[in-house]
């Protein structure tokens, strides 16, 4: 990956951060990446989902794609510019699966040359062995998070076992929200690793 002389002073900066997060797998470049677009890419996301909570777990989803993909990045465009169409995919992923949730099957739909059709859908409901395959897939989660450190596991059971807030998790552990949401972040991104490698075992 190469610097790239055609982009602004700011793309440039970013570009450097690109190079040490994935030549040198530098934290601190991570970090600051994040630090940089975390409030533009939560209120891009906000516009779209008009949901605090969605738009926050949105956003930390968001970076740790970018990041996973960091690899991906093509130098010849701003690094500002993948990441918000990254965001922004991710919205529209996120809008679209909540429509299919939400869309009534009761009544008759719309067709393009003005007829009517009804949509006949297999029921989502799991067979006993589909029940059993889901629980094992949690108790494996469930284990998993018990071996993340101490402080990472508390962040995740707060956030989706006990389904609190920011907020909320921020104020019960006396903490900066943007600490909270830094290190709920980095929490996602081992847990994901450690699924991962789980899966790759079996």
């Amino acid at each position: 990956m190469e610097l790239n002389n055609n982009l602004s002073d700011k793309a440039k900066e970013d570009l450097n951060l690109v190079i040490r997060a994935v030549e040198k797998n530098d934290q601190s470049a991570y970090d600051e990446i994040m630090r940089r677009y975390k409030d533009a890419v939560f209120f891009t996301v906000l516009k779209m989902i008009k949901n605090r909570d969605d738009a926050e777990d949105l956003t930390l989803d968001s970076f740790g794609k970018a990041f996973k993909n960091i690899h991906r990045y093509n130098s010849n465009f701003a690094f500002s510019t993948w990441l918000f169409r990254i965001a922004t995919n991710n919205c529209i992923d996120f809008i679209r699966k909540k429509r299919l949730n939400t869309c009534s099957l009761d009544q008759p739909m719309d067709g393009e040359q003005g007829d009517n059709y009804t949509v006949n859908i297999q029921s989502e409901a799991l067979n006993p062995e589909e029940e059993v395959m889901k629980d094992q897939r949690v108790i494996s989660i469930r284990s998993v998070v018990q071996k993340l450190k101490p402080k990472y596991r508390q962040l995740i059971e707060m956030r989706y076992y006990d389904e609190l807030s920011y907020e909320e998790i921020a104020q019960k552990l006396d903490l900066p929200l943007g600490t909270v949401k830094a290190q709920l972040f980095r929490a996602k991104e081992l847990l994901s690793a450690m699924l991962e490698n789980v899966r790759s075992n079996f």
